[in-house]
């Protein structure tokens, strides 16, 4: 048991099993399952989301490497006018791969072959669009507040993203690669960045996290500010995605904001910590896809990382040396109120889905979401809550003394 009570192992298992879906279905009948997972999953088109066949050498191929590979497919109805428009996304959560007290060098360079390997599967598996785990390419070490950290800071141009690029141009995939970025042209500042690579290996943008957490472990405050990219949608060969980092998943106006621009996929790679926010994933992202009437793909990396030296938290802990675990459990949610099972808690992985992006218009036009927003209404109220004289709309009992 951990001190707050939960029984998450010291591995990283949910008392003894991968994920809660291993759980269930070692407790749960085989009947009453089915009843369970529609209740806490949805319905894709009337069924439980399928699952996507992949190659037997692929998925030997995994076992062999030790991580997670599972693959699920999204329907949507069929239609008279428009043809299906079925985009294949991979997600890859990752651990590091030698311990914070190597060279920085020797750090990347680990990560740098492990995730280039599942980058490999992804290609292998037809991915079209794949997106790494935030930061993916050195350990999450912004809770130290120590700045020898920021050398594994990299300028778009730096070896991280020409990884990325050249695997992108292998395998005609675009590419996510959320980075810690150094921003030479403005004073060597520090971002929190993830670079969109085209299928073609070009950069086709970037965007800067727009929410930085100041609590408990997180003290990312000490390396980088707010971004400054707004809330950008890249045009892709296989539609239109966008990218909200981490934290602003806890923001349903950042989520907002990519719909508004015309997002049909949006991904959410992430750092995240099970005794912080473990009750909230499998919630945000999927409540995220509903409102926008988008899909949401939600990474997280795993494993527990541990630093040289004891930091302290700002939830009065006493000051300890290791950070985690981070639990995973990445997934993909879709329009309708269906998702995907979980990858591993305690395992690298590769999770890939099939997506028709004619789902995002058939729920818009079912539910009416966009069509009966009241935005001037919200944007009257904002302009005014951003005043400094602004005064809420509350309206008292008169019999209140």
């Amino acid at each position: 048991m951990t001190a707050n009570g939960t029984a998450t192992a010291v591995d990283g298992s949910l008392a003894g099993f991968d994920s809660l879906e291993q759980l269930l279905e070692e407790y749960v009948p085989e009947d009453k399952l089915l009843e369970v997972k529609r209740v806490l999953y949805g319905y894709n088109q009337g069924k439980p989301v399928q699952t996507l066949p992949l190659a037997k050498e692929l998925l030997a191929a995994a076992q062999g490497a030790g991580f997670d590979l599972q693959a699920y497919r999204f329907i949507a109805a069929v239609e008279q006018l428009r043809p299906p428009r079925i985009v294949r996304v991979g997600l890859v959560q990752n651990a590091i791969h030698a311990p914070t007290t190597a060279p920085y060098a020797e750090q990347r360079e680990a990560i740098h072959a492990r995730v280039a390997e599942l980058i490999e599967a992804a290609g292998a598996a037809g991915v079209q669009v794949l997106c790494l785990q935030e930061a993916w390419h050195m350990p999450f070490a912004f809770c130290t507040r120590e700045r020898e950290w920021s050398e594994f800071a990299e300028p778009i141009s730096g070896p991280s993203v020409k990884l990325c690029q050249a695997l992108a141009l292998k395998h005609g995939m675009v590419i996510i690669s959320p980075i810690l970025e150094r921003d030479v042209e403005h004073g060597l500042t520090i971002w929190n960045t993830a670079v969109v690579i085209g299928n073609n290996g070009n950069i086709i943008g970037k965007h800067r996290k727009n929410h930085i957490p100041r609590v408990g472990d997180f003290n990312e405050s000490s390396y980088y500010m707010e971004g400054n990219t707004g809330h950008p949608v890249f045009e892709t060969a296989f539609g239109k995605i966008a990218v909200n980092i981490c934290y602003g998943r806890h923001h349903p106006m950042n989520w907002q904001a990519f719909g508004l621009n015309g997002a049909e996929v949006v991904f959410n790679p992430s750092a995240t910590v099970g005794a912080l926010s473990e009750p909230l994933w499998p919630i945000e992202a999927r409540n995220a896809a509903i409102a926008n009437s988008y899909y949401v793909a939600g990474i997280n990396r795993v494993g527990t990382e541990t630093f040289p030296n004891a930091f302290t938290s700002g939830d009065g802990k006493a000051a300890h040396k290791d950070f985690g675990p981070f639990y995973g459990s990445s997934y993909v949610a879709a329009p309708d109120a269906s998702r995907t099972p979980s990858l591993a808690r305690n395992k690298e992985g590769l999770l890939v889905a099939d997506l028709d992006l004619n789902l995002c218009q058939q729920v818009r036009d079912k539910w009416g979401f966009q069509m009966t927003a009241r935005y001037e209404m919200y944007a009257d109220l904002l302009a005014r809550y951003t005043a400094l004289d602004y005064k809420p709309q509350v309206i008292k009992d008169p019999s209140l003394k």
